[in-house]
Order: structure tokens, then sequence, then C-alpha cells
């Protein structure tokens, strides 16, 4: 009869189940037993490494299971049904005793067990999803605040979540109060205790009202499936939901609300992107002051509309000659482009080069820029990964690409890629429907769409000499502009 420190004490089921395999104990002859450790105190301080030790010292040789093993044993030792360490040891016993187990996977035990591993990781998702902590007064710090929540789980699965809530609300102070244990976290760590009864946790606080006001404007009766909604939100959670109480009285109200939308007249799309720009080029300079591109480098160096620019070494303007015919513009500086300050010096720009060079078109009769000045990037060690702008930052820039377009005065633009082609045309642009087409801007101006270079970068190699010679066909079409 090996008794257990805990309902969760896989270090002890493991030294335990050792012993018995040692002594060649069937697990027939085994019954398991758990018991309750708990002080009176309600926050206990977590065990000291000393007691660590002491529980995960071995008592006989380790048996050689696979790894998933290990990792089932994990989640089921926390369901809740008392016959989950004789399973698991009887699912040990024949580990070892018959090999071909792990070779079955419709054996009736392992089977068993990963429906109850599976009933775990549920009972932790929902236990992520359904806790709703209230505010009260924190008695063991006055002055400040205590986030108590009240969840009932239907496993033993509050200290396997409780570290998802210390990453996710690491800066206040919180509680998770169950009926079995209880957590709290400090600013500093886990302190886990005995359960509580629902008294023990507050009804109601000041921010419900506007929870509740938030849930109610978000909700889309159009989209509403009762169905879906009892399968991901089962009614044994409604009670502790705040949310629960306004579901009945919206979902009466939701086909009269989605007739109400149906009847009311359609409007007209609104732009994704501002267009903060005039059409008249003077108007665009006037406004922000600019009478060359020496002026534009010098204004987009101490931009700061966006991020980016805090981060990046410095603002990569346009190159070329004024008055060019044509105007490439691509998505954002690169990692080259940000140290040297000069616009597609980096892979993506010899391969724009060798496509120049396949058409006979010197790059020194185009004006090359991009829709984004400054150069977004995400570090990983030490290597700074491209990360593409959002359309706010790539808004934020709009009228400096403006300031380009006008004081060059191209006949006609390239677009390479999605950002530059919404940038250019003002809405979103599909480039696998439009790439190789001619599209029109509001001031008249031409704008070609096609991929960016960097596209072709990422293609498997057996792909990228048929894409190459795409992309060189999609520029032969720009070439009667020169």
């Amino acid at each position: 009869m090996p008794r257990l420190a805990s309902e969760i004490d896989l270090a002890g089921f493991r030294n335990e189940a050792r012993e018995l395999l040692a002594h060649q104990v069937p697990p027939h002859e085994v019954k398991w037993e758990t018991v309750h450790t708990l002080n009176d105190e309600l926050f206990d301080p977590p065990a000291t490494a000393a007691d660590q030790r002491s529980r995960s010292i071995p008592k006989a040789a380790t048996a050689i299971v696979p790894a998933s093993f290990l990792r089932l044993c994990e989640v089921v030792v926390l369901h809740h049904d008392p016959q989950r360490f004789a399973l698991l040891y009887r699912l040990l016993w024949r580990l070892v005793h018959e090999p071909t187990l792990r070779n079955d996977p419709l054996d009736a035990d392992m089977l068993h067990a990963q429906q109850m591993a599976q009933a775990v990781r549920r009972d932790m998702h929902k236990m992520k999803a359904f806790v709703r902590f209230r505010q009260v007064a924190d008695e063991s710090h006055p002055g400040e605040v205590l986030h108590v929540a009240w969840f009932e789980p239907a496993h033993h699965v509050v200290e396997a979540v409780a570290p998802w809530f210390a990453r996710r609300f690491t800066n206040i102070r919180w509680a998770i109060l169950t009926p079995e244990r209880s957590v709290r976290w400090d600013l500093e760590r886990l302190l886990f205790g005995p359960g509580a009864s629902r008294q023990d946790a507050p009804a109601a606080d000041a921010g419900e009202a506007l929870w509740l006001t938030y849930y109610e404007s978000i909700f889309n009766p159009a989209r509403l499936k009762m169905r879906q909604l009892h399968k991901e939100m089962p009614r044994k959670y409604w009670d502790n939901l705040p949310e629960a109480r306004l579901i009945g009285e919206l979902s009466a109200q939701a086909q009269e609300r989605s007739g109400a939308m149906i009847d009311q007249p359609a409007q007209p799309p609104q732009r994704r992107i501002p267009r903060p720009v005039a059409v008249e080029p003077e108007d665009t300079l006037a406004r922000d002051g600019i009478d060359s591109l020496e002026q534009l480098k010098a204004a987009t160096l101490r931009c700061r509309e966006c991020p980016i620019g805090e981060f990046a070494t410095q603002s990569v303007n346009g190159e070329g000659r004024l008055h060019a015919p044509l105007m490439f513009v691509g998505e954002q500086p690169g990692d080259q482009e940000d140290l040297q300050g000069h616009p597609f010096v980096g892979p993506a720009g010899k391969l724009l080069d060798r496509a120049l060079e396949a058409l006979g078109i010197p790059r020194d009769i185009v004006f090359v820029s991009n829709a984004v000045k400054h150069f977004k990037f995400e570090l990983r060690g030490k290597r700074r990964i491209h990360k593409s702008p959002t359309q706010r930052e790539a808004a934020a820039c709009l009228h400096w690409l403006e300031d380009e377009i006008a004081l060059v005065q191209p006949k006609a633009l390239v677009a390479l890629g999605a950002t530059a082609a919404r940038s250019l045309m003002g809405h979103a642009v599909s480039v696998t429907a439009e790439r190789g087409k001619w599209l029109q801007r509001a001031d008249g101006r031409k704008v070609l769409i096609t991929l960016h270079p960097s596209a072709l970068l990422r293609m498997d190699p057996e792909e990228k000499d048929a894409a190459f010679d795409a992309f060189v066909a999609d520029l032969k079409k720009a070439k009667s502009v020169l």
C-alpha cells in the first residue's frame, strides 16, 4: 500500500513504482493511497530544496520506458480519478514486461490514459479562459489591491496552471481560490495553500459593470451559434462568469438584431489607409516644408511619427536622378540598407540590379526608394531579423513617400510588393492577382504591380530560376516608359 504525499505527487509515484518493480510486485497486488500534508495557513511557502531532494531520491533502479510515457504520467496524475496511479503503474508494469505495448495504438489501458490526459488538458485550458479576477483590498499590503478569483476545476490542475498566470499577470498581486487548492502570487513567487469556499471570494467589484458593457458591445448577433457556445463554454462555468448573465438576453435578441442589421442600407467601403496627402505635388511639399531631397533626408532622420525611427540606425531615402521617368518603390530598408544608408544594397537589391541588367536598364537612370523610410526589425541574439511594418506605420510614413514622388516627378512607378502597392494606391492590392498589370493612382500616374525581390530569395532553389524570369517579364512592361 504505497502512500503518496499529495494528489499530484509524481516524484513519489515514480519512487514507489521503482521500488515495486524492483520487488516484482504485480499491479493487482498494489493499492495506492494519498495523504494531504497541507498546513492550516492559507498560503504556505513552497517546499525547500532539501525537501524536494529528499523526495526525489530513487529507491531502486530506473525502469527504461519511452519518453512519451513520462510526459503522459505528468498529465494523468492531475486527473481526479482515484484509480489513476493504479492505471499508470499497470501501464509501467506492462511496458517493462510487454515491450510490444509501446507499438499498440489501440490498447485499452493506453487509450484510457490518453483520454484522461486529454480531459486534464481541456480543464487547464478552461481555467486559463474562465478565471475572472475581482479587486479587493490587500490586507497584507495596506493601500494596495489584490485581484481574487474563484474557480472550480474538474481536476487537480491548479499547480500546473499557476505558472501561466504568473507569467501573464507578473506585475499585479492575485489569488485564485478553488475548493481543493489555492494559489497566490506576491510579485516574486507562487504560494500554494488549501482549498477555500465561494464565500471567500468577492462577488463583484467596481470594474465589473465596465466589463459587462464591453462584452455587450462586442456581441455580434449574426455570428451566434448556441450549440458551439455551450460546447466551448459549458454551463457549469457560468456561475463564475459575470458575462454569463447577459447570454440569455443577448441570444433572445439575436434574431431581431440580425434582421435590423440586414435592413440597414449598404455603406460605401472606407479606405483602410487614410491618405493625408494632397493630389497636387506643390501642396504636399508646401505642407511639409520640403524643397529638395536633402531637406527630405534631414526631415526623415528626425521623424518619430511611428516607433520604427527610434530604433533604426538612420533613415534611408530614395536615390536616383530627379525627373527619372521610372521610380521603383519597395517595402522598407533592410539590415544592410540601414547600416549603409542607401536603398536596395542588400541581397534583394542585388537581385533587383540583376533584373535591371537583364533588361538593359542602367540603375542610374531610374529612382529607387521604399514606402517606409526606417528599418523595422526584431532582435534574435545578435541578429536583426526583418519585420514587416504595420499598416499604421506605413500610413505614418506615407507623406514622406508622396514628398519624394513630388520632387522626382516620375512618369510611372513600380510597386515592389504588397506594402508598396498599398501605399501607392491607397488601398489593399492583391499582388498575386494584379502582378504585371498597370493600375492608376489618383494623381493620374500609372503603377506597375509586381513582387518584391526578397520574395524570390525565400523561394525553394528549384523555383528561383522560373520566378526570376517571371519577375523580369513584369519589369519589362515598365521599360517602355523609358
